[in-house]
């Protein structure tokens, strides 16, 4: 309780002051130190993200919900908001400018993200079907699919003999992680897929794929993977991103999976909660970097 009633006096008076104090002392706005003060990349980003989304000024405020299209125009008011020179601090603006075309970015990348797990797998659309027979021949490039419905869809992880009954949760956003994963990392998702079928250690490959996807995509939603884009991306994060975090955590989770010897398939949401919450801790990490780097990446 006190630390929330601190934190209100803090961001509603005192923060405000000091502010004021420090731009007397050094002659410079918040914004200024921060880009000036940090290296490009999520403690920069955030701090600006931070300052903006508390700020006393609307124009301020309001540059966290501006368009890319917009941006060097906000980029403009900001510094006249600010009453920045820019012959005294000629690189504030170029770095203001990332820094928003970041935050704004990962905005825009969830919308991306949920219209996609919005979009419902349907067999009308011969798009979706494409997409699910390309999953099968980049990982059983030398077994036949015998039918569309059948019971093969099993030896890849799925549960039942339509693949399309357990894309309702994720929709083509769970497809599309499966396919991009198999695609750009190819031996990789093999091996994970022998993982998978193992006597022992298995699991079932797609349904936990898919499971990783909801991950992903809540710790998307919960703003927990702005310090990993916002490290890796120096402009405008985009679903390519997204699914390449994807591939990270579908490959380590199986790294961690076959290291921890399960003694069944039953223990699966007690090592999946353990996985999850060592991802949230590296991602409280200032240099985190979620990044799968292969010899197969293309």
């Amino acid at each position: 309780m006190l630390g929330y009633i601190w934190q209100y006096v803090y961001s509603s008076f005192l923060r405000y002051w000091l502010k004021w104090v420090v731009r007397q002392v050094s002659g410079k706005c918040e914004l200024q130190r921060i880009c000036a003060g940090f290296q490009p990349g999520s403690t920069r980003t955030s701090k600006t993200e931070y300052s903006l989304q508390f700020s006393k000024n609307k124009v301020l405020r309001g540059s966290l919900q501006t368009s890319r299209d917009s941006l060097e125009q906000c980029v403009d008011h900001i510094v006249q908001a600010k009453n920045v020179k820019p012959q005294k601090d000629p690189l504030f603006r170029k770095s203001l400018h990332t820094c928003l075309l970041q935050i704004t970015g990962y905005a825009g990348l969830y919308t991306c993200v949920e219209d996609l797990r919005k979009e419902t797998f349907s067999s009308d659309n011969m798009e979706h079907e494409d997409m699910l027979l390309k999953l099968w021949k980049l990982l059983m490039p030398t077994v036949k699919l015998e039918s569309r419905v059948t019971k093969q869809w099993g030896d890849i992880g799925f549960q039942g003999d339509d693949p399309k009954t357990d894309f309702r949760g994720m929709g083509m956003l769970g497809l599309t992680n499966l396919v991009f994963f198999s695609e750009h990392y190819t031996e990789e998702a093999r091996q994970v897929l022998s993982h998978a079928n193992h006597p022992q250690l298995g699991y079932s490959y797609a349904i936990v794929g898919i499971n990783l996807t909801e991950m992903a995509y809540s710790l998307l939603k919960s703003g927990d993977l702005k310090p990993h884009f916002y490290n890796t991306v120096t402009g405008n994060p985009e679903l390519l991103h997204f699914h390449h975090l994807y591939c990270y955590l579908a490959y380590e989770f199986d790294k961690f999976w076959v290291a921890s010897k399960p003694q069944s398939i039953m223990e699966f949401n007690h090592y999946r909660e353990k996985f999850h919450s060592q991802v949230k801790i590296s991602l409280q990490e200032p240099g985190v970097a979620l990044t799968l780097t292969v010899s197969s990446e293309h």
